[in-house]
Formats: C-alpha cells, sequence, structure tokens
C-alpha cells in the first residue's frame, strides 16, 4: 500500500464476519452491522507528547483490534473499503 497516515493514525481493514448464527440463520446483507474487528494495515509515525518527543504507537501492521462502532473515518484506497481512526479509538489488540 503507498498510504501512510500522519501521527497516530491507523489504517484498518475490517474483517467480515460469518453470514450465518450458529443456529444455521443465514443473515442478508441488509441485516448485517458492520463488524468492529479489523486487522491494521499501516500505522503513522507516532503522536507528540507536551515536550515535543515523539511517542510511538502500542499497534502495528498486522494486528487483529477491536475498534468502536462508530469510530474513524471510511475510505475507499485502490478500490479497497478501509477505516482511518486515531489510536485512541482502538479498544484492544487480539491475540
Amino acid at each position: 500500500m503507498s498510504f501512510r497516515p500522519l501521527h497516530d493514525r491507523v489504517v484498518i481493514r475490517r474483517i467480515e464476519e460469518s453470514s450465518k448464527t450458529k443456529g444455521g440463520i443465514i443473515i442478508p446483507d441488509t441485516a448485517k452491522e458492520k463488524p468492529q474487528e479489523g486487522e491494521i494495515v499501516a500505522v503513522g509515525s507516532g503522536a507528540r507528547d507536551e515536550n515535543g518527543k515523539l511517542v510511538p504507537l502500542d499497534v502495528k501492521k498486522g494486528d487483529r483490534v477491536l475498534f468502536g462502532k462508530w469510530s474513524g473515518a471510511e475510505v475507499k484506497i485502490n478500490g479497497e473499503d478501509l477505516l482511518i481512526a486515531k489510536e485512541a479509538d482502538i479498544l484492544g489488540i487480539i491475540g
């Protein structure tokens, strides 16, 4: 990818959930919610603290993360739907 986010922002690719429930019911696309789980595709260089020192991000490319429902901005880069969010919007890393 030739896109690098600035400062404390990250680019996230949503991970689609299964369209079938555990009971075998198929959920149509119109009834599905957007997934809140994704993979980090790119990260910025980090935020600056009060003294101007660069503080690196806790997440890195390839991490699987959970993020808030209304987090970030949806963009299309190279034909792919991605999400650009601040690191603070990430709720946690799935390990």
